[in-house]
């Protein structure tokens, strides 16, 4: 049955029986420019999809035990100084409302009495993303910083967040919102020494606002400003990363290029 995330339809019936749903769907983020159209865009296709799998719970006989819905650490804002955990405010920017409206629809599935985990999710390391974008002026040895190389950089290895999806799937007491982070953030100028040093290039050709600009735009704020998050609730709750810190996660994601 074809899927249409927006909207209501017969796909919905797929959710009953199901022992856990884990939505992480929305329109990428830094692709291209932020024209109104893509706002919209990046807005709908979280919140509307959310309040369609929400709606599909809701009706769904037997109902799954759990939701768990992706977020990201967009929540709180930009800062150069501060530190955000679980417990921090929203900034009031253009990707913290997208997320405070996210998870608003994913909320209304408590409702139905379905457990729900939120996971603020922060830049994903893995072959594609970010990485993807960064590694070929690296292989041409012309990588480095981007911006001021000040920025936070809040990560987290791919197998990582796959294995935090699997435990909120399974542990029960696992309740409520979740920084899917490293626990050791860095800052952009050591993240791109970390990557040049893995990659055996020098790193030492900053990537000038301006340039990134011209490109995204709006949507370059989403690496030239940055935001350093801590799991505090998510190592409290038990869960051990694989990959703490940044050179050896990139180590592994490199070694399958």
């Amino acid at each position: 049955m074809a899927y249409s995330p927006l909207e209501s339809g017969a796909w919905q019936r797929s959710i009953s029986g199901c022992d856990a749903v884990v939505n992480l769907a929305g329109a990428p983020i830094a692709e291209s420019r932020w024209t109104p159209e893509r706002k919209q865009e990046i807005s709908e296709s979280r919140k509307l999809g959310t309040r369609k799998i929400v709606e599909a719970i809701g009706q769904a006989n037997p109902k799954p035990t759990v939701l768990v819905n992706s977020s990201a650490i967009g929540y709180y804002g930009t800062s150069e100084t501060a530190t955000f955990e679980e417990s921090a405010k929203p900034g009031s920017d253009f990707l913290a409302q997208v997320c405070q409206d996210w998870e608003y629809e994913a909320e209304r599935v408590k409702s139905a009495g379905v457990r729900l985990v939120i996971l603020r999710t922060g830049i994903v390391l893995g072959m594609g993303g970010a990485i993807a974008k960064m590694l070929l002026p690296f292989r041409m040895f012309a990588g480095g910083p981007i911006g001021s190389g000040r920025q936070w950089f809040s990560w987290i290895h791919r197998d990582d967040l796959v294995n935090l999806i699997l435990q909120a799937l399974t542990q029960a007491d696992m309740v409520g919102t979740y920084n899917a982070t490293a626990p050791h953030p860095v800052r952009m100028a050591e993240f791109c020494q970390a990557l040049g040093q893995v990659m055996n290039r020098p790193s030492w050709l900053p990537v000038p606002d301006f340039a990134l600009e011209a490109l995204l735009g709006d949507g370059a704020q989403v690496v030239l400003q940055g935001q350093q998050v801590l799991p505090k609730r998510t190592e409290a709750m038990g869960f051990t990363f694989v990959y703490p810190t940044v050179k050896p996660a990139l180590e592994e994601i490199l070694s399958h290029s």
